[in-house]
């Protein structure tokens, strides 16, 4: 490997990256694995812990409050680096406050702690993917995205197992939580240290604009629709593989559950990581279409192992060689995809553009556990992991017919404008406008259901038709854009 080929690894930039990276993973399991052991240890009720995870939905819907972030500067710092350093100074303090309680009779302050902690990890998120952003040019951001989830995997390393034989075996539950939190310190160090961005970005000007602005920019460019399907399909057969890995190892081939923590957590968290590592420094070498291609292709083509471990006799290093193989090349998926994710990103407001199309790559990996368990329970495990490489050949299609729009945004950093259909467009986005407002009155809908206000009973009716709706204008539009290309001769 040549010195000019590790070069960004050794730049102040790239520590800056490691630590943030590793802020921005320390919380999560400070909230999830962590405090549910904690509240276990203490005797907690089921239901209770159970209740807690609710907390976690705060980076489902970061994108919600992402816009405010975009349009309002701190008045310290500038408008990146001050809301890192408002919330980590929050998160620090929130992580040392939980170390003074006590879940057994401070269970209520624990859980507001625990909602204020997941709210500040979750914008902090936004910003710090909105700087990674807007400071790394093209040729560096997949290296840039590779060190920063090994920041993230390291610090979910140490808040959760590492905190978990430190709680127990030395210093107790509190105290753990305030070495968590001082651990933050150095992230406030590497914030300061951090560059603003220096183009001359322009910020929007009111919240309307903060939150409609990302929205007609992106909806206004070539290839649109095809790119949100993009998002959407890339990384699905990789979902459907490991949506029920655990499950698969244990039920399916009979091994015991210690063999499966040791290989899939800890040899698979090491493969994610080299596999991230090794992505980043393949993509100074490719364009960003052809490392999403191959890595593509090898993410497929890694859950074959499975299907292998299906049809023959268990072994435990036929386990091995899948888990790491397949961790491997997903991890070096992962960083081809977040590249991609800050490409697509409007410099204007590159923390609601990031935060929405992140929450879009979320669906494929939340909703594909229900289709995974009928498929299982109907064709067996074999036939399920030979169709979850097949499923990752749509997002290569859809990258194939992008290929030249996305090879502009990479070349020229801004986006070709959309010159065809404009009348068919502005109706298709608003079926899919239509379509969210009835997901959203669904949620209400729940929420007011679950609180006992009322009894509503036209909820199925609201999702059904929502989901219908916008699935349908997403589609639709992915059939435009496909016919735009045919016509202008781009395809």
């Amino acid at each position: 490997m040549s010195s000019n080929t590790l070069q960004i690894f050794r730049q102040p930039k790239s520590a800056i990256l490691l630590i943030l990276g590793f802020a921005s993973g320390l919380p999560l399991a400070l909230t999830s694995g962590t405090l549910q052991a904690w509240m276990t240890v203490e005797g907690i009720d089921l239901k209770t812990i159970g209740f807690f995870s609710l907390v976690g939905q705060a980076y489902v819907f970061k994108f919600l409050w992402s816009p405010a972030m975009d349009r309002y500067t701190p008045p310290l710092l500038g408008r990146r680096r001050g809301w890192l350093i408002i919330t980590q100074l929050l998160l620090m303090a929130g992580i040392a406050a939980m170390g003074f309680l006590d879940p057994g009779s401070q269970l209520r302050w624990m859980a507001a702690l625990a909602v204020l902690i997941a709210f500040c990890s979750a914008s902090q998120d936004i910003v710090f993917d909105a700087w990674k952003t807007d400071v790394l040019p093209p040729e560096e951001r997949g290296s840039g995205a590779a060190i920063s989830v090994l920041g993230y995997r390291l610090a979910m390393l140490v808040s959760g197992g590492l905190a978990l034989w430190m709680a127990d075996k030395y210093l107790g539950w509190q105290a753990t939580y305030w070495l968590m939190a001082a651990l933050l310190i150095p992230c406030l160090i590497a914030t300061l240290l951090a560059p603003e961005p220096t183009d001359a970005i322009v910020a929007p000007k009111t919240l309307e604009e903060a939150v409609m602005a990302p929205l007609r920019d992106f909806f206004g460019r070539n290839n649109a629709w095809l790119i949100l399907l993009l998002i959407v399909m890339y990384k699905l057969g990789d979902a459907f593989a490991m949506s029920l890995t655990t499950t698969f190892l244990i039920r399916g081939v009979g091994f015991d559950a210690g063999e499966v923590g040791m290989v899939n957590k800890t040899l698979g968290l090491f493969a994610t990581i080299v596999g991230a590592l090794y992505g980043g420094v393949l993509m100074q070498r490719l364009s960003l279409f052809r490392a999403l291609l191959i890595f593509g292709i090898l993410q497929g083509v890694s859950n074959a192992g499975y299907w292998m471990l299906a049809v023959t006799d268990k072994n435990i290093i036929t386990m091995g060689s899948a888990v790491f193989f397949e961790n491997l090349c997903g991890g070096m998926g992962t960083a081809a995809f977040v590249a991609l994710l800050m490409t697509l990103c409007n410099k204007s407001f590159s923390a609601t553009q990031f935060a929405l199309l992140s929450a879009l790559s979320a669906v494929g990996r939340v909703y594909v556990g229900p289709i995974a368990g009928w498929f299982v329970e109907s064709h067996g495990w074999p036939t399920f992991y030979l169709f979850s490489v097949v499923a990752a050949v749509p997002g290569i299609v859809l990258l194939l017919i992008c290929r030249h729009t996305l090879e502009y945004t990479q070349r020229t950093e801004s986006f070709m404008p959309r010159t065809e259909y404009a009348g068919a467009y502005r109706f298709v986005l608003g079926v899919l406008t239509f379509g969210c407002l009835l997901l959203a009155a669904w949620l209400v809908v729940l929420i007011i259901n679950a609180l006992g206000l009322a009894a509503l009973s036209f909820d199925v009716l609201l999702l059904e038709a929502g989901a219908l709706l916008a699935v349908g204008g997403i589609l639709f539009g992915g059939i435009l854009d496909y016919a735009a290309l045919k016509r202008t001769r781009l395809l």
